[in-house]
């Protein structure tokens, strides 16, 4: 079934003592669940191996209570106590013949210790290096504490090994932990044996790697993950020099796990790094060791995994994103079902559970930290229970969603499409700049879709609630999205703002509006996506645009999805002129009127039309004349009217399409109140007073 390209992708690679069944390997990723969700977390990674990953690693493990990284939730092996939960892991990822693998982590100068209220430690006397600027200082370690955490670290590693694990990581990338800051000039000021020339910079990575391999080396592989590059010259690690690190210790681990540095680099965005974008900086690493290497590029495409297969770049192809939007991914592969991939959109919706402290999510696949908790598999659905047929009214990302899922239940599924194609707000979302790859929402939908012949699409059908009653169908679902706002009305203002001058909303844009004049202010009250795109858009078709926001920064949230300094730079590059810190009050006589959040001083700008980037309002008019027919529905043989994803309330599109998957789960199901909680959930267990 296999195509015979893509063999090489399934021979099986020696890392130390154990054997990788074949090239796919899950590197560490974070998912928002860790301790405080094990057995969900666990299912999550069974999965993945159930989907043919050869490697499944963990997160982020803390081996000591003396560096903690709270708010963040990661799994914890502090003591013996914790080794329970994480062979439950292992025993999943091991029952579908996988290798699993622990990341211990020691994040010393990114820790500060908010649960433990302990010293954070590092390098030097430096404030620690937190996403959020924590006013905490990490203390410079002396010799006794470099002791103590290579015991520490020691016995996390015997812990590991009696968990169950195969690999047991030694981490230095991603300026994430104590190794990365002693490897980095930017950290590490020290004038001792672990300080200045590069040698000494390396010496405890290579006392660390010497001690695990020592330790549990006989039967556990020991990889070393480092990051090649931090991308701010000889400031920082760069290339060349963690080449020159990586030739001295070229043998010494069993597997050489290469990233760049930090996290945001590493993980961009779609909108701004293509597939395998980290390839010119991995690109010389095989040339200095024997051992096997793995890198990560958000790879897809089973012909881009064997051409760097082939020329040499890596031995296995690692994966976070795409493993996360398609647990299956090595599994179609190698039963030939290319088509059926789900593909990463490159969105980082994932990453924004981590830094949420939720648990993790998925734009391409909304059983993603369901799995055990609604019992959601991405590939297995529950056949139908009745012979009840579904119409859903709307085509875009939830109606889609649910169209398929029902489809595969086996259920009897009719699509009404308003307009004259499929997608909806993903179709109209992905033309704009950077955001091509978010059709593959859409896309591979619509595939799904092709193989269903108990799933009908009809096109120019704008139904209203008669049309509905008159059709017979048991079910019917609206999924009649939602429209930007044009009256202001947002987080800042919950009532319309005075606007005497031209508006025009994201909708207009997406539909091809433009502005009469050259002037635009762009204003941003949704602090997403969606306003820095437009700004984008009208300045690259030649419009004077101003970006204003009340926060105090553009693009406030896509902290969580790491790419808001991208965003920021790419508007100062694009020049467009940016205000923060206003809220829009009135706009009248050629001029945008702004207050400042803060002082409430007045202040204006010329324009000749806004664009609001605000709040959206449900399409639900079909919905609310359904249901003011529901003394009807009886005699039309329905038995329930359900809004969903958009149409019920605006959200992400990851928000639609788990809405559209929950409706197809939960059809037939026995019914939810609202006194019942519809999830799983692990309740901690008590101790003895």
């Amino acid at each position: 079934m296999r195509d015979p390209r893509y063999d090489i992708l399934f021979e099986p690679v020696k890392i130390g003592p154990v054997t990788a069944r074949n090239r796919f390997f899950q590197v560490p990723h974070c998912n928002g669940m860790g301790y405080r969700d094990p057995t969900a977390l666990a299912t999550m990674r069974g999965i993945k191996a159930e989907g043919g990953w050869a490697v499944v690693c963990t997160e982020q493990v803390e081996f000591h209570y003396s560096s903690d990284i709270t708010p963040f939730i990661e799994l914890r092996l502090w003591d013996d106590r914790d080794v329970p939960m994480l062979a439950r892991m292992v025993d999943k990822i091991h029952e579908h013949g996988s290798l699993a693998g622990i990341e211990l982590a020691y994040n010393g100068m990114n820790g500060p210790n908010l649960y433990g209220r302990e010293v954070p430690m590092g390098p030097a006397h430096l404030p620690v290096a937190t996403f959020t600027y924590e006013p905490v200082q990490a203390r410079r370690m002396d010799k006794a504490d470099i002791a103590n955490l290579r015991r520490w670290h020691r016995q996390a590693a015997l812990r590991a090994r009696t968990a169950g694990f195969d690999l047991v990581y030694v981490y230095a990338a991603h300026a994430l932990g104590f190794l990365h800051h002693f490897l980095s000039r930017r950290y590490n000021d020290r004038t001792d044996e672990y300080g200045g020339s590069l040698e000494n910079r390396i010496r405890l990575m290579r006392e660390i790697t010497q001690d695990t391999k020592e330790a549990v080396g006989a039967t556990c592989a020991v990889p070393l993950r480092i990051s090649l590059d931090e991308l701010m010259g000889e400031g920082g690690l760069y290339k060349e020099e963690v080449e020159d690190m990586i030739g001295l210790m070229a043998e010494l681990p069993d597997l050489w796990d290469v990233t760049i540095a930090g996290w945001e680099n590493d993980s961009r965005t779609s909108r701004f790094a293509e597939e395998g974008h980290e390839e010119p900086f991995i690109k010389h690493v095989k040339r200095l060791t024997t051992k096997p290497v793995v890198g990560v590029g958000r790879y897809t495409s089973p012909d881009a995994m064997v051409r760097i297969v082939k020329s040499g770049l890596v031995d296995l192809i690692g994966a976070a994103r795409p493993s996360i939007a398609d647990p299956f991914l090595p599994k179609k592969i190698e039963e030939g079902r290319l088509e059926d991939i789900r593909e990463c959109i490159g969105c980082n919706i994932c990453v924004s559970g981590d830094f949420s402290s939720a648990p993790i999510r998925c734009t391409q696949n909304p059983t993603m930290g369901d799995e055990w908790r609604r019992g959601w598999h991405p590939e297995r659905i529950r056949a139908r229970e009745s012979e009840a047929r579904v119409l859903i009214v709307g085509g875009g990302p939830s109606g889609l969603e649910c169209a398929q899922a029902l489809g595969k239940r086996g259920y009897g599924v009719v699509i009404a499409e308003a307009g004259t194609s499929l997608g909806g707000r993903v179709t109209r979302e992905a033309k704009l700049p950077g955001l091509a790859a978010w059709a593959r929402v859409r896309d591979y939908r619509l595939q799904q879709l092709h193989q269903l012949p108990n799933v009908e699409t009809y096109f120019d059908s704008s139904l209203t609630a008669d049309d509905v009653l008159g059709f017979g169908f048991e079910h019917v679902v609206v999924a009649t999205g939602a429209r930007w706002r044009g009256d202001g009305v947002g987080h800042q203002h919950t009532r319309p703002v005075r606007f005497e001058a031209p508006i025009l909303t994201p909708d207009d844009l997406m539909e091809g509006k433009r502005p009469v004049g050259r002037t635009v202010v762009v204003w941003d009250d949704d602090h997403y996506y969606m306003g820095s795109v437009l700004a984008e858009l009208l300045a690259g078709e030649g419009y004077s645009v101003t970006y204003v926001t009340p926060a105090a920064e553009v693009a406030t949230w896509t902290r969580a999805t790491m790419e808001q300094h991208f965003i920021q730079a790419r508007l100062i590059e694009t020049g467009i002129a940016i205000r923060t810190g206003l809220t829009l009050t009135a706009a009248a006589n050629g001029e945008a009127q702004f207050a400042c959040i803060y002082t409430r001083r007045p202040s204006t700008l010329p324009c000749d039309a806004i664009i609001p980037v605000t709040g959206r309002l449900p399409n639900e008019s079909l919905f609310l004349a359904l249901d003011a027919h529901r003394a009807n529905w009886r005699d039309a043989g329905i038995l329930s009217v359900t809004a969903i994803g958009d149409a019920r309330a605006p959200a992400t599109i990851a928000h639609a399409v788990h809405a559209g998957r929950r409706f197809a789960e939960e059809l037939d199901a026995p019914p939810i109140t609202g006194d019942t909680v519809p999830f799983k959930r692990e309740i901690a267990g008590l101790e003895d007073w």
